[in-house]
């Protein structure tokens, strides 16, 4: 039988997790700048929790959903955003009682059955924060620049936002009205998905990807045209405080998001090359999901930020992450005689925070060295028996060919010593090895 991955889905090996472990660390490391804790939710929950939140007309709860039963018959769904399940947890663990506004950040997996392309997933991860409680448009501000802050600690370059004011529940149904009467007028120019929406949630047909409803759609009334004057003036505050802080942006109309919740602010963070799908993060604002999940009125923002298209654009950029400490020495040994030292030598590199490992298979001097070469390891420790018998070991800079005879009670004491020596300098380690 040969099993397989599912479609949609990676695996993520050693070399490239490397990239994995610098995106999110700078993501945690960002989050602390910005004053925001972790937090980390299920992968399942209840089914209504995004029939609710996300909104059932959309295509993520109407298409996309991995949703099944449990052994009692409850719905569960594993999660395709992480904003709903934030909000759960903030309402269930009343943490609006004990910091206002609630500042969260969480790092994990999603699920949505949809066609795989270009740095999307059946599942990927995101990389998302939520600020809850906080109503002003400098907040909307704070969240857009704290991802491209985030963005620019990656080395991304050329990423811009792109925004739009999608309005409230107060101008909202005005909208919704106008734009569903236009699109039942033009009904004979849309796919059967569209159709429904201008019945049932309007506003969706701008998530359709149909190119034959493309022509309908681009003529259709903007929401911009129909919002309230309190959400005028939060969105134009919103675009002082982006070009005071000196962030370029695009308004965009059209701009909608696919989720329900959104209110006021909706943006999208677009770079790289990846075509007509060139958001690499987003987010917005969601004045009303805290009370609709049954909650107290709390105003809240956010964003998320796909890790797989974050790599995609970091790669395409030719951006070089931070090198990662690997194994600093390997411990070479070819006589049976001198195993017992060998492994004490790595248990004392270990023990002293050394990154260390020894072959243990009985391959060749030789086989042992060119392993150790190909994988960069910075030093060789050779144990023969000569060296047993004087309780030495031979240190050898892989990089320069350097090679003196230690005692193996002062390999830590040398290799920790190097460790502070510069980048380059006689005797230090070679660029992305234990330096």
């Amino acid at each position: 039988m040969n099993i397989q991955r599912p479609r949609g889905t990676f695996d993520v090996l050693p070399d490239e997790a490397a990239r994995w472990r610098f995106v999110e660390r700078t993501a945690r490391r960002v989050a602390a700048l910005y004053g925001f804790g972790e937090i980390r939710t299920p992968v399942f929950e209840s089914t209504e929790l995004f029939v609710r939140g996300v909104g059932e007309a959309t295509d993520i709860v109407s298409k996309e959903m991995y949703t099944f039963k449990d052994g009692s018959g409850r719905s569960l769904t594993l999660r395709p955003e992480g904003t709903a399940p934030v909000i759960r947890a903030y309402i269930e663990n009343s943490l609006g009682r004990r910091e206002k506004p609630a500042r969260l950040y969480y790092i994990g997996p999603v699920f949505r059955y949809e066609k795989p392309q270009a740095g999307r997933y059946r599942q990927h991860h995101q990389f998302g924060v939520e600020l809850i409680g906080a109503a002003s448009a400098f907040a909307d501000a704070e969240i857009i620049r704290m991802l491209m802050h985030f963005y620019g600690e990656l080395g991304i370059r050329g990423a811009a936002p792109v925004l739009n004011s999608v309005g409230c529940r107060r101008c909202r149904p005005g909208y919704n009205a106008a734009l569903g009467a236009y699109l039942l007028g033009k009904a004979g120019g849309l796919c059967a998905d569209c159709r429904r929406r201008a019945e049932t949630n309007p506003l969706r047909v701008f998530d359709c990807k149909q190119p034959g409803c493309a022509a309908v759609i681009a003529a259709a009334p903007r929401v911009r045209d129909h919002i309230c004057a309190p959400c005028g003036e939060h969105f134009g505050e919103l675009l002082s405080l982006l070009a005071e802080a000196g962030i370029s942006f695009t308004v965009r109309p059209e701009l909608v998001r696919g989720i329900d919740y959104y209110t006021r602010t909706a943006f999208e963070i677009v770079a790289g090359e990846l075509g007509a799908q060139n958001a690499v993060g987003g987010g917005g604002r969601y004045d009303d999901l805290v009370e609709m999940l049954g909650g107290p009125p709390a105003p809240a923002v956010g964003f998320g930020t796909g890790i797989e298209r974050v790599l995609m654009v970091m790669r395409e950029q030719g951006v070089a992450e931070p090198a990662e400490g690997g194994v600093e020495v390997g411990v070479v040994v070819w006589d049976p005689a001198a195993l017992a030292d060998g492994r004490r030598a790595v248990r004392a590199l270990r023990d002293a925070g050394v990154a260390a490992e020894m072959d243990a298979e009985g391959t060749s001097l030789r086989g042992q060295m060119r392993r150790l070469d190909r994988r960069g390891v910075p030093f060789a420790l050779l144990i023969g028996d000569s060296e047993r018998a004087r309780g030495a070991g031979r240190l050898k800079e892989m990089r320069t060919g350097e090679e003196r005879e230690i005692s193996l009670d002062r390999v830590v004491e040398e290799l920790m010593g190097r460790r502070g020596r510069p980048a380059g300098a006689p005797g230090a380690p070679a660029a992305g090895g234990a330096g």
